[in-house]
This record gives structure tokens, sequence and C-alpha cells, in this order.
């Protein structure tokens, strides 16, 4: 087993897009996807990092399919938080197979199935080498996944935040519309606002900016990707004050 010392960083939060999920195009669970990840949680845990997690659920329901439905924007938020509550078992049940303990704890009621989401609970999870994860959103509309992972970050001392998305990085535009796109490594937050770069909704990126909480968002689908970003590897994008 190696050390916590092997890492940056303590205590962390990983964000997990729900499109992370699926394969390519696909609006399924990927199995393979959710079993990789676990892996990489278990060297986490293994060598002492404490760790939280928050789910997405675009894999499952994603925004623009809400629209087409003409389904309220509440109730389709509602029905987010309940497909992250859906990824988060599964990802449990994977760490589970794997050896590590875990807890899945939701910001909706849904008592047979997770835990509710207590702060000083979460932290007795993390202090006792379970990985946490976060289900059901901040359990109210109008708010992001994105939001969630900086709400939880922050009120557990999380040390940085991780986000995996599809994407390798932050770039000065669209690297899927344009080829001459640019990826930029390390960000302040303010070079982030002055050149309106998007990275995070609003609510979140205001969170990890006035809790000086570093971001580092990188490709979930990249080589033991988590792993190297809680060492502090130069991979993705870092953000930080």
């Amino acid at each position: 087993m190696t050390s916590s010392g092997d890492f940056k960083y303590r205590r962390l939060l990983l964000k997990v897009s729900g499109e992370g999920f699926a394969s390519e195009d696909a609006t399924t669970l990927d199995t393979e996807r959710v079993k990789v990840l676990a892996s990489q949680l278990r060297a986490l845990i293994s060598s002492g990092v404490e760790v939280a997690c928050v789910i997405g659920g675009g894999n499952i329901l994603r925004g623009k399919q809400s629209e087409q439905l003409g389904i309220a924007r509440a109730t389709a938020d509602y029905m987010g938080m309940l497909a992250t509550i859906i990824n988060g078992l599964a990802l449990c049940d994977a760490l589970e197979a794997n050896g590590v303990p875990t807890r899945v704890m939701s910001s909706i009621d849904v008592h047979k199935v997770c835990e509710p989401f207590i702060r000083r609970r979460a932290l007795r999870h993390m202090e006792k080498g379970r990985v946490v994860v976060l289900v059901g959103g901040l359990g109210s509309p109008y708010f992001t996944t994105d939001s969630t992972a900086a709400q939880r970050a922050v009120e557990l001392g999380c040390d940085v935040l991780l986000k995996a998305t599809m994407v390798d990085g932050v770039y000065d535009k669209d690297p899927k519309h344009h080829d001459d796109a640019v990826k930029l490594p390390d960000l302040t937050f303010d070079d982030v606002l002055a050149r309106r770069l998007r990275v995070m909704d609003q609510t979140a990126f205001t969170l990890c900016s006035e809790n000086d909480l570093p971001l580092v968002v990188f490709e979930m689908t990249s080589q033991d990707g988590v792993l190297r970003a809680a060492r502090g590897e130069a991979i993705g994008t870092l953000i930080h004050n």
C-alpha cells in the first residue's frame, strides 16, 4: 500500500459528469467506465486520501431532452437529481465490489437506498476511509451539479475540486468547433473571468474563487486521469487564486 504522501491532496472532491458514465454518443450506463473509475478511487483510498464524489446524471437525462418534451425546468431538475442517484448507486456497488467501503448520501430523501446528506456524518465517513458518493444535487432545482460539487467541497474542507469532463482541459475557444483552439494548462480565477472562459456555472465558479479552492479540469477517460490529477501532475487545466 502506498501512502497519502504520494498524492498532493489529502482530501479531495471528484466531480464526474453523467456523460462520463456513458459510452460515446450513448445515454446508458457504461459499466466498464464505472469499473475503471472505481479502480482509481480504490487506489486513492488505499493510499489514505479522503474522497468524496459528486455525480452528474446527463447520461440518463439531458436538458435538451427536457426542453423537447416541454418539461418545466423545475421538474426537469428534479428528474436530473433522481438520475444522479442511479449513477451514484452504480458507482457504490462497483466500489464495494473492489473492497472499498462506500456510503451514498443524498440531498433528496430516499432513505431506502441512500443516507441523507449530513455534513458531520459525511466527514466522519471520509475520516474512516470510506468513499462518500454525493447524489441528489443540492436538493433544489435551478442548481447544477457543478454548484453541488463546489458547495460540498467547501463544506467538507476539501483541498481541491477535481472536475472530470469529456474534454482534456480548458481551451481559449471550443475545441469541438475550432481547430486552432489552444489549451490553457494554468489559469487564475481572474484569468478565467477576464477571458470569459466557460469552465463551470457562475455560482460554482464564485464558490471556488471566494473560498480559495483550486480546481483541476481534466479528461475522465485519460489513462489514470483521476490518480494523475490527485498527484498534482500536469494534466488538464489547473485554476487557482
